[in-house]
């Protein structure tokens, strides 16, 4: 690109800074952000509200933690004309579900988000995790195990894949599993003799949807169902479950920052992404002051620093090299990021696109066999 001559780039320089003046005050003072509690939110509040709003004096930020119903409660919004939230963190599945019904607002990543530090553009340093033209990534993460360490029987080897969890005679106890199909119905057919790279055509079956519910089946009556990412790390903590599925930075907090006696079982982790969406029909001053939060949020640096508080990988390319030591416990977080070599030697492949088209009716027969 050619150099702009210095009277040119002054008179850009002016333009830019008038019409940053006017944006600003065309811009709401307070946002309401939706995300998921506990170490997650924690993060995110540290990482980017805290700083953005120490930038942006007199604006104020409210957390709603509400996105495992994101769907069903943005469509209720959109029903009623009235949509409170103005930034939404969902997992990519669910953004793809918004954005086909039309109620997450299309995006274009080298318009709206800032280019990488060596000028890389967004839509580069992001490269294949934009899995929806309405998603903004923030987080690679996987979903799952913690055990507590002072609960294997004796004589029993530590678990070290994941049909412990279906084990109730080598490993008694509660176990504690999200309550929603998706990563349950998943496990339940590998630990029934399905092969990982058929797992989802045959889920995608009746007879396959069946087969899943009936091994969960088996051990249905030593469950506890949680909905929010901090119910597992809690319920191992007082010894309520022996082993239970969560996010693996909730617990990462758990062992490191809190100091419980529970280990992490890396087999057969879920890979996935979690990222923005901005709701449809925001109001243009409320849209100004959500585009200038996200171009913040989501920039090299700041997804970097998000990894100093919880063990989830930048969804920047740009980012990684960037990722050092936790900010209060002084150790190196790259052990413990789900993409770490050691333990990424058995992952298992969310398919965004299978539960953004059999989600609802899926969903529909996971409660229904809940409720039996």
């Amino acid at each position: 690109m050619q150099l702009i001559k210095t009277l040119t780039a002054s008179t850009a320089l002016l333009v830019v800074a008038t019409g940053a003046a006017y944006a600003d005050d065309h811009m709401a003072s307070d946002m309401t952000l939706v995300s998921w509690g506990g170490a997650y939110q924690s993060s995110q509040t540290k990482a980017y509200a805290e700083p953005y709003m120490a930038n942006n004096p007199g604006v104020s930020i409210t957390w709603d933690e509400s996105s495992n119903e994101a769907v069903a409660k943005l469509r209720a919004m959109n029903e009623a004309n009235n949509v409170t939230w103005d930034l939404v963190d969902v997992v990519a599945a669910d953004a793809m579900r918004l954005c086909d019904e039309g109620l997450a607002m299309e995006i274009d990543a080298n318009e709206i988000l800032a280019a990488a530090p060596d000028g890389t553009s967004a839509e580069d340093d992001f490269g294949d995790l934009l899995v929806s033209d309405c998603f903004i990534p923030q987080i690679v993460y996987s979903t799952t195990f913690g055990y507590r360490e002072d609960m294997v029987p004796a004589g029993a080897p530590a678990p070290t894949d994941i049909c412990a969890l279906f084990d109730t005679e080598t490993y008694p106890g509660m176990r504690s599993l999200e309550k929603r199909p998706i990563n349950n119905m998943e496990w339940a057919l590998l630990c029934d003799g399905v092969a990982k790279d058929e797992v989802y055509n045959v889920l995608e079956t009746p007879e396959g949807q069946q087969q899943a519910l009936d091994k969960l089946a088996t051990i249905k009556d030593s469950v506890i169902w949680w909905s929010a990412g901090a119910d597992t790390p809690q319920l191992l903590a007082d010894g309520e479950v022996f082993m239970g599925s969560t996010y693996n930075g909730r617990l990462f907090s758990a062992i490191e920052e809190q100091d419980q006696p529970i280990a992490m079982l890396w087999d057969a982790q879920v890979f996935d992404l979690d990222g923005w969406i901005i709701p449809t029909g925001l109001p243009e001053d409320r849209l100004n002051r959500v585009l200038d939060f996200v171009k913040f949020a989501t920039d090299t640096q700041r997804l970097a620093d998000q990894a100093k508080y919880i063990s989830y990988g930048p969804a920047r390319f740009s980012s990684a090299p960037l990722v050092g030591k936790h900010a209060e416990l002084g150790i190196d977080m790259a052990p413990h990021m789900p993409t770490d070599p050691e333990n990424a030697k058995n992952t298992f492949l969310y398919n965004y696109e299978f539960w953004a088209d059999y989600r609802d009716d899926i969903d529909a027969k996971f409660q229904a066999w809940l409720a039996q």
